[in-house]
């Protein structure tokens, strides 16, 4: 079976490792490196789709948490997927809602199987693990969708850090279990580990060990310092 998402690389500069190359989707090519739009709720803000085309953009990201609060998966599912939905024709990714629940902290309750939080904007409680996030996202249609993972803002001891780190790994091994539009939706696998070059190190390996079309650096820019940063990404 082909993988719905495929990267073939055109160039790499000698000097820096950067590359360049093109990722092709059920939807259409995107060119990389790529800046991607925030279109949140089905919209990039203040702009028409014409206007988002005009700047070539060519992939945009959607947000699982805000599109399963409002209008809901399942709406999003009858109207004919998110491309349908929003009438934007090109690439789409979508995050699995794990950073958006765990920014909520003071209403949320992280356990194993997921997280139970109360929604910013009515209070209702609502539970979201690895099974629900695909749920949502293959019901959503993006061409690709994220893995659920946890988040650790810094500063974060290493004991959350690793913590947090086997919770993802866990939580991806149920991901791509419950994952069931593999055909035409690329799972990506995150890697975690906070600023730990060795926790980086064994998530790398946990994550890659899984058959995925494509893999994230995740849990970075969430309070640490820019060169610590650019330690972890480079």
């Amino acid at each position: 079976m082909n993988p719905p998402v495929r990267l073939d690389i055109d160039a790499v500069c000698p000097w820096s490792g950067a590359r360049a190359g093109r990722l092709t989707t059920p939807h259409g090519i995107v060119e990389t490196p790529v800046f991607m739009p925030v279109g949140t709720q089905s919209t990039v803000k203040a702009m028409t789709w014409q206007q988002v085309e005009d700047t070539g953009s060519q992939i945009v990201l959607g947000n699982s948490y805000h599109l399963y609060l409002r209008p809901g998966h399942k709406h999003i599912a009858k109207a004919g997927g998110l491309h349908k939905f929003s009438s934007w024709g090109k690439p789409i990714l979508t995050d699995s809602g794990g950073f958006q629940v765990f920014s909520l902290q003071e209403l949320r309750k992280i356990g194993e199987k997921g997280v139970a939080f109360k929604d910013h904007l009515t209070g209702n409680e609502h539970f979201i693990g690895p099974r629900e996030s695909m749920e949502i996202q293959n019901a959503i249609g993006a061409d690709i969708i994220m893995a659920f993972d946890e988040c650790v803002k810094n500063p974060a001891t290493y004991d959350e850090a690793k913590a947090a780190m086997d919770r993802t790994h866990r939580w991806l091994e149920v991901c791509v279990a419950s994952h069931e539009r593999k055909v035409d939706q690329a799972l990506f696998g995150i890697v975690q580990g906070s600023i730990h070059e060795d926790l980086r190190s064994e998530s790398v390996r946990a994550v890659c060990a899984h058959d995925l079309p494509g893999f994230a650096v995740g849990g970075v820019a969430v309070g640490e310092a820019r060169d610590l940063i650019e330690k972890i990404v480079l």
